[in-house]
């Protein structure tokens, strides 16, 4: 490690130079207000406070500590390399099938370098081994890392080179390929999938995980092992994403990659099936799979893969806004795009003043599409009078689609045609699952005090 305090500046980093503490040393730290802690230096991030001492505790958990000059640090040991747990290197079973985990980045596969307390990537089968040796009990491991970026940094042109290595893997015969992404756009890829993928022999499972390893309550080896067990055995032949189903770790839900979202920020049960039932439960301890979704595509129905991974990058989405202006159309008229997608209100409108804009729109030959910020239901345009005129100017009815799918399916469809009326034709067809024609009462949670 070139810099042994790594975020630390000022005098902060003059009292621990002066203690000869490096990061990876365990310390105390003595507060005037009677407040003591102990742990192992850690590395600081540069947007942290200046005088912040971030240490591990015990029990994993990072805390940052505020440094003044009554504060007193006492080094208590040096850094101890820690090797962990030996690797090995896993021995292929010809009876289980075979699965290839192919990472794109997140925390899902990571592990904690003991040196510096940071977390790293950690991919390798013999990483896999000894980190989630179960993985080894359901299937064949083969890893591969296509790009290690966050997920909010995806572009559609990283969605084509996904599928055209997830396709290669499938028509090398692995028997489902799992992909590692950033939970925050981890849907939106997974909806790209969904469309890109017109034929499809076996599950591509998304997995994710919102707390990294360091951390106790991680759900890391918990996610990847039921995407594991999806991989090798789901009956259904679908992108899907595989997460914690709940807070605890009992089972996680396969979710359609069109009809999911994530819904909390940090929750392990984060994703939720929007209009639509999560394909099935899974059971990675015991490595059983529950089917709740009897309506997918079957694992082996296709023989053979084939993919349509084109994008079209001019397409935008806009969120209705109170005071929005009709110039926030006339923008992407005059830049050209070939494709909005609104996410208006209720049953899908937005306001009068923005009419003449949209049909400018139209006119110029830009595919406009219409969804509902409300996630749940379906829109209907028919039912008051500004919904008519927006249908009128031409806007396609998103049926029951939510707004970043719809902007995918617009995106895909604009790869292959900008002819208008085809375009209404593809976008109000279920391609992939996303337009679900029936919803029933149990599509809708219910608080938990409701029976």
């Amino acid at each position: 490690m070139s810099d042994p305090l790594p975020g630390y500046i000022g005098r902060l980093r003059e009292a621990l130079e002066s203690l000869e503490v490096v990061v990876g040393d365990r310390i105390r730290i003595v507060k005037s207000d009677g407040f003591v802690v102990e742990g192992v230096l850690m590395p600081r991030e540069k947007l942290y406070a200046k005088e912040i001492i971030v240490i591990k505790l015990d029990n994993g958990y990072n805390i940052g500590v505020r440094y003044d000059s009554n504060t007193i640090i006492e080094k208590l040991g040096k850094r101890v390399e820690i090797k962990g747990i030996e690797k090995v290197k896993p021995v292929k079973n010809p009876k289980l099938p075979n699965v290839m985990i192919m990472s794109t980045g997140g925390t899902i596969a990571s592990r904690v370098d003991y040196e510096t307390g940071a977390v790293k990537p950690a991919l390798s089968s013999e990483d896999l081994a000894s980190l989630i040796p179960e993985i080894f009990e359901v299937a064949n491991i083969d890893t591969n890392i296509l790009f290690n970026i966050f997920s909010e940094d995806l572009t559609p042109k990283h969605w084509e080179k996904i599928v055209e290595r997830a396709a290669k893997f499938v028509e090398e015969g692995f028997n489902g390929v799992v992909i590692t992404h950033g939970t925050d756009t981890m849907a939106w890829t997974a909806a790209a999938l969904s469309f890109a993928f017109r034929k499809l022999p076996v599950p591509i499972i998304l997995v994710g995980a919102q707390r990294s390893s360091d951390r106790p309550s991680s759900d890391s080896a918990f996610n990847l092992l039921a995407a594991v067990v999806a991989a090798a055995k789901a009956p259904f032949a679908e992108v899907a994403i595989v997460m914690h189903g709940e807070t605890g770790d009992s089972y996680a839900l396969a979710h359609r990659g069109t009809k999911v979202r994530k819904m909390h920020t940090s929750r392990r049960d984060a994703f939720q099936s929007i209009n639509d039932l999560p394909l099935a439960k899974i059971y990675p301890y015991v490595k059983r799979i529950e089917v709740i979704n009897n309506v997918f595509r079957r694992r082996g129905e296709d023989k053979e893969v084939h993919v349509e991974a084109k994008f079209d990058e001019k397409v935008a989405l806009v969120k209705f806004y109170s005071s929005i202006d009709p110039e926030v159309i006339d923008f992407f008229v005059d830049k050209k795009y070939h494709g909005i997608v609104l996410e208006g209100t209720g049953l899908g409108h937005f306001p009068q003043r923005l009419i003449n804009a949209v049909k400018r729109a139209v006119e110029e030959g830009i595919a406009v599409v219409m969804t509902s910020q409300c996630l749940f239901g379906r829109i209907n345009m028919y039912v008051y009078s500004t919904g008519r005129l927006y249908l009128e100017a031409g806007v396609i009815p998103g049926e029951d689609m939510l707004p970043e799918v719809a902007y995918v399916k617009l995106s895909w469809i604009l790869a292959k045609t900008r002819d208008l009326n085809e375009v209404r034709k593809l976008m109000l067809t279920n391609i992939a699952g996303e337009i679900n024609p029936r919803h029933t009462v149990n599509l809708y949670p219910r608080w938990p005090h409701e029976s």
